[in-house]
């Protein structure tokens, strides 16, 4: 039973995403980001059990009965519960049922809403100044029912910090309850939409308003309220509005490496939708490269132009029982900070990297180059622009395919929807094999789908495909990394709102 946490993919716990990566099964809420589902392994089996308003997928007691039966087949189930399994998730009736069925399982905590929610508004729901403890309410049960088992009286009498979850839709009754208990009228209220989300929104008031604050707001679930004096710090602590809150960006990098570029663009508040317009596969054959490994006296220099020719190299070397520093006096060249950490996480040492993190830069800067024997590991279709260049500074290069660049097999329709919705701002490409297998992918469409988004290139390189295709980069990032491409779109962003 494994706390998804709030809605950031990046608050679930380790221990969380670990139990996530080797789940046979996964049973999911409605308030679990479902990105997180890509941490699954390719072939777990994935079954929604969302509840909504008046619209549930499963009933409690059929999840009851899955979860059972998944676990009396043996398999590694994990039940993924937004926020935390034990705080109003019903993670108690599901232990319950498992317990009495004799099922074994664990319980992983979640970052809860209740208190990630307050805090992604720069409300702290403790305070030495205001408040030294705080309560969490259920707000899902009807305040104006007789039999209601929420003490309102004893809410009401204290200065503590008051958290409802599922209660927006009842504001109205939560307020007049507790005015009706002796809460002051005055009493500040914050409603916090999507907490922890890009579309965070949030509603401030107080008790005698806020029903009417949120519904002009056109506030609705799911979304988390604070009574209390700490509501009041929040226009002064909010953190969260990053600069690239509010626009949605489209990923294109291959699945296992486009969580860096997500993970940032989030940090700043954009909505990301990652479709990997590539997959990275094996060569056909490694006879030839595993020669070259076997033999490396004969080579001055191995030059890698991607983190993804590391990670074939290293695996070639394990291959053969090897390691790194089997190659003994040869120099390592690599194209940019990426390839080079990656280089260096292997106890590897990178005698050169060119200033600019371009293939031309590497022909022209390696040092020792005339006369000079250089391995190339590189992909099937890769630019072949710093051969060329090497060679007529006198070099002997031999090529190597190390990895496959290969459209991937990603389904489009859904991107199709949201392209046509108008959901998407902005498109990223970070090679110029993810804009031609885009553009593969959308087929004919791509002049109507992609003609109102704002394309950002990580390069001049990436950005001269863009063209060809016919696309019309706006943003093409100066330092031709992950970070440099984000920095490009906050810098593209705030100049345009600077105009106008």
């Amino acid at each position: 039973m494994v706390g998804a946490g709030p809605g950031d993919p990046d608050l679930i716990t380790v221990k969380g995403l670990r139990r996530l990566q080797a789940a046979e099964v996964v049973v999911y809420d409605r308030l679990a980001n479902d990105e997180l589902l890509q941490h699954a392994p390719p072939d777990a089996e994935l079954i929604f059990a969302g509840k909504g308003p008046g619209a549930h997928a499963l009933g409690q007691e059929e999840i009851n009965a899955l979860l059972i039966e998944k676990g009396r087949a043996g398999k590694r189930v994990v039940r993924l519960k937004g926020g935390d399994p034990f705080v109003f998730g019903r993670g108690g009736e599901e232990a319950e049922a498992l317990a009495a069925a004799g099922i074994p399982f664990e319980v992983v905590p979640g970052v809860t809403s209740a208190i990630a929610a307050p805090a992604y508004a720069g409300i702290p729901v403790t305070h030495r100044d205001f408040t030294p403890a705080f309560t969490v309410v259920t707000g899902h049960e009807d305040p104006t029912k007789g039999e209601s088992t929420v003490p309102w009286e004893s809410l009401a009498a204290g200065p503590d910090t008051l958290v409802f979850l599922m209660g927006v839709g009842h504001l109205e009754a939560i307020g007049a309850r507790l005015i009706a208990a002796g809460k002051a009228p005055a009493t500040p209220v914050a409603v916090v939409r999507r907490g922890t989300w890009p579309d965070q929104q949030l509603v401030l008031g107080t008790l005698a308003t806020i029903a009417e604050d949120a519904a002009l707001a056109g506030l609705t679930a799911p979304a988390v309220t604070v009574v209390g004096r700490v509501a009041g710090l929040a226009p002064s602590l909010a953190w969260f509005a990053g600069s690239l809150t509010g626009k949605t960006i489209l990923v294109t990098r291959a699945r296992d490496q486009a969580g860096a570029l997500s993970a940032r663009l989030r940090s700043f508040g954009a909505r990301v939708i990652e479709f990997p317009a590539i997959r990275i596969e094996p060569a056909e054959d490694y006879s030839d490269l595993d020669a070259a490994l076997a033999d490396p006296t004969r080579f001055d220099w191995i030059c890698f132009t991607s983190v993804n020719a590391v990670k074939a190299i290293d695996e070639r070397l394990r291959a053969s029982g090897s390691s790194w520093a089997a190659l003994g006096a040869v120099r390592l060249a690599a194209i940019g900070p990426a390839t080079a950490r990656a280089l260096q996480a292997e106890g590897a040492v990178v005698a050169y990297m060119p200033d600019t993190f371009l293939a031309d830069a590497v022909a022209a800067g390696l040092p020792d180059a005339a006369g000079a024997r250089i391995l190339l590991a590189r992909a099937d279709i890769a630019d072949l622009r710093m051969v060329e260049g090497l060679e007529r500074r006198g070099a002997r290069v031999e090529q190597f395919i190390a990895y496959r660049t290969v459209a991937s097999d990603e389904d489009a329709p859904p991107l199709r929807r949201a392209l046509t919705a108008g959901e998407v701002d902005i498109v990223t490409f970070t090679s110029s094999s993810t804009v031609r297998n885009l553009c593969q992918a959308l087929g004919d469409d791509v002049p109507a789908l992609l003609s109102g988004l704002t394309v950002a290139c990580i390069g001049p390189v990436t950005a001269g495909t863009a063209r060809e295709c016919g696309l019309t980069p706006a943003i093409v990032a100066e330092e031709h990394t992950i970070d440099g491409l984000v920095e490009a779109i906050r810098a593209f962003l705030a100049r345009s709102d600077a105009a106008g």
